[in-house]
């Protein structure tokens, strides 16, 4: 690509991020609000850089937290000419200098790094003999993480927790958390391995004690930018000291509105403190909000402004809506969490059905485990959807198998490959190449593996067409390789299908439309934020979710767990006063019907507890007292729907509505809809047939009671 010129760079920039991307030299301070374009200022200010003659590419490293948003600014970077310029994770920067160093330095091969904590806890466990469950491993490779990021020495461990207000997990007393600290270490030093917070760790000690290991880093990379600074640790801060030595060439990106990771040994002060450190430094606020409506954007300050903030704590910024008007937020409470998920799941149905892609639509909740009944209702409703932090995208088998088959295709061709000088003939060379492993033009109806699957190898041939229209004479041995440098970076391509995700998981994304869940006091906040401060990150953590939103955004609670449950639930205190234009929709209006059913089972009594349970009506291991024939022909029915659709059968039914249905033995729509797991959209699709195959088997049962 020829050199760009460096003016036409800054053509598209509004004011501040033109600032921001001619501030070159010297420290530079960039706090950037939630969508206000803070990559394309920095990936501006690093191309400009280069084509003014100021950087030279290999010289300038930009850091980063997650290995999706290396590889979106290496993408940036690349689209606006600046190859050869390292942007990576703080982890894959120190890593790729410990390989190299190491054997010359210390001497022999590095150890191996663990890929996970949780065997290396475990065993550390039980060499102390200590009981513990997988919950409990996890909770203690945490502790055992915020020591080391801390970097708090083991025998330090008992007054540091306490000062920072943080009791050893698993029900372990400080004096056994230390003792595990030190075994877990031992167990490393046994198997040869290494962890992530070691390669931070043993990185650090490299460059402070060979003098030649940091005169070579230093010279390699003259220029640093580092991104999400509000959430560095003081691990990460010790890393980028040693990298910078006495130098101030440096430029942050952060926000302190959206700290959310303190528990986990982050610490908003390194960006808050950083004019005091570098008392010279070049303060650019970014405010213009390119992302939300001015009714989101509105929303969000209000979050923020009801926050307490103490004195001589630098504030965050208050956010510019420059999009036009959209549709008001919606707040709205529900009678039980069944009935949230339900109307949630029919309100995301209904915007799919007016042409609104799922992967341009969001479910965020506090915690993973409020998943499942979304999943439950987004599969009832025959809506498909992504459980981020599931499987890795590039580790799926259908995706393995075409990036094989894409490679052999690269292999037989020339070396200019048969898209030069078109770019239309890259995307058809590789959707001829994915008809070869299963992909069609059209999507297989309903959802399931096989739509999964379909929605895979779209994602690779919409990549295609991307890679085509930034790089018109791209080869097929262009667009592996760019599959490989995703793969490695594992920055996914989109996937058609509803996001469903923790509000953590959720930060750097954004939706058309996001639907924050299970907004009830004790979830936000969560239950053990027992402190102002911990409460307050709570709250940012809503602003966050909040702030994905380009559109539409919706925020639900409900009063009870259950249906005909206790209606003592409270909305999350963040939400009081919110919204000054509307108040907050209650489950009784007709938008949103307060569904009701039994609570306790109508076999022995006892109270319901668990999805299946509260769709059947009963314990699940009470009685059943259903018609065994019609349960057998509406799965034979069902049988015959999923192979037709060619999906999975509980995308059609679940067992546990099969079941609910040969109970109830439904006669009318309204009997059917009454039945959990239905929902309109199954009602149209299947009502007449299982109407049809009820009324075959005799009456409907007027004593069972759905809801």
């Amino acid at each position: 690509m020829p050199p760009l010129d460096p003016d036409a760079l800054l053509a598209s920039l509004d004011p501040e991020q033109r600032e921001v991307a001619t501030a070159l030299r010297g420290p530079v301070c960039v706090l950037a609000g939630a969508g206000t374009g803070k990559t394309r200022a920095i990936t501006s200010r690093i191309a400009y850089g280069v084509h003014s003659g100021v950087y030279v590419p290999q010289r300038v490293l930009a850091v980063t937290f997650t290995a999706r948003a290396a590889g979106e600014m290496r993408t940036r970077l690349r689209d606006l000419g600046a190859t050869g310029v390292q942007a990576r994770t703080f982890h894959a920067a120190a890593l790729r200098q410990l390989r190299y160093f190491w054997p010359r330095h210390v001497g022999g091969d590095l150890p191996d790094l663990a890929s996970h904590k949780a065997g290396l806890v475990a065993e550390a466990a039980g060499r102390l003999r200590l009981a513990t469950d997988r919950a409990a491993v996890r909770d203690l490779a945490a502790e055992i993480e915020w020591v080391k990021v801390t970097m708090t020495d083991r025998e330090d461990y008992p007054a540091a927790a306490a000062k920072a207000g943080r009791a050893a997990p698993a029900g372990l007393d400080p004096a056994t958390m230390t003792r595990l600290l030190s075994t877990y270490e031992q167990v490393k030093r046994d198997r040869t391995l290494i962890d992530f917070e070691d390669v931070l760790l043993y990185t650090v000690g490299l460059l402070a004690e060979h003098r030649q290991v940091a005169t070579a880093v230093r010279e390699q990379y003259h220029h640093l930018v580092v991104d999400e600074f509000q959430d560095v640790s003081p691990l990460q801060q010790a890393l980028l000291d040693q990298w910078l030595g006495d130098r101030d060439e440096v430029c942050v990106v952060g926000d302190p509105n959206q700290t959310i990771y303190t528990f986990a040994g982050a610490s908003p002060e390194f960006l808050t403190g950083f004019p005091q450190r570098y008392p010279g430094a070049q303060v650019v606020r970014l405010v213009r909000d390119y992302r939300s409506t001015p009714q989101v954007v509105t929303l969000a300050n209000r979050l923020l402004a009801r926050a307490p903030r103490p004195a001589g704590q630098a504030a965050g910024v208050d956010l510019v809506a420059m999009r036009p008007a959209g549709p008001e937020a919606d707040l709205r409470e529900h009678a039980d969490e069944p009935a949230e998920a339900g109307w949630v799941a029919s309100r995301i149905a209904t915007l799919v059905k007016e042409g609104l892609a799922p992967s341009e639509i969001a479910v965020l909740f506090r915690t993973n485990g409020q998943s499942e009944t979304y999943e439950q209702g987004l599969a009832d409703a025959g809506v498909p959807y992504l459980l981020r932090g599931g499987e890795r995208f590039f580790e799926r088998p259908e995706v393995r198998e075409a990036r094989l088959l894409l490679r052999g295709a690269a292999r037989s061709t020339d070396a200019a490959g048969p898209a030069d000088g078109d770019s239309g003939e890259l995307a058809s060379t590789v959707r001829a190449v994915l008809s070869g492993n299963g992909w069609s033009g059209q999507p297989p109806a309903g959802s399931g593996a096989v739509r999964e699957k379909w929605e895979s190898l779209a994602a690779l041939a919409r990549l295609a067409d991307d890679l085509a229209a930034a790089q018109p004479a791209a080869t097929l041995r262009d667009f592996v390789a760019e599959l490989d440098e995703r793969a490695d970076a594992q920055h996914a391509p989109t996937v058609e299908g509803v996001t469903l995700a923790s509000l953590h998981a959720a930060k750097g994304l954004e939706w058309d439309a996001v639907f924050i869940v299970g907004a009830n006091d004790g979830m936000i906040p969560i239950t053990y934020a027992d402190t102002p401060e911990s409460v307050e990150e709570e709250r940012r953590l809503l602003y966050v979710g909040v702030t994905r939103a380009r559109e539409r955004l919706t925020i639900t609670w409900s009063t009870a767990r259950s249906p005909g449950g206790r209606a003592g639930r409270r909305p999350s205190r963040f939400l009081a006063g919110l919204h000054a234009d509307s108040r907050p929709t209650a489950a009784s209006s007709p938008r949103s019907p307060r569904r009701k059913g039994p609570a306790t089972c109508r076999v022995c009594g006892k109270a319901l507890d668990g999805a299946v349970s509260r769709k059947l009506g009963r314990c699940a291991d009470c009685p059943a007292s259903y018609d065994e024939a019609l349960f057998e022909q509406l799965r034979d029915w069902r049988a015959e729907q999923a192979r037709e659709a060619s999906v999975p059968a509980y995308v059609v039914f679940t067992d546990a509505t099969l079941i609910a249905l040969a109970e109830a033995r439904p006669a009318t729509e309204t009997q059917l809809l009454a039945i959990s797991g239905v929902g309109r959209t199954k009602l149209e699709r299947y009502g007449a047939d299982v109407l049809r195959i009820c009324a075959s088997t005799g009456e409907a049962d007027p004593e069972i009671t759905t809801r």
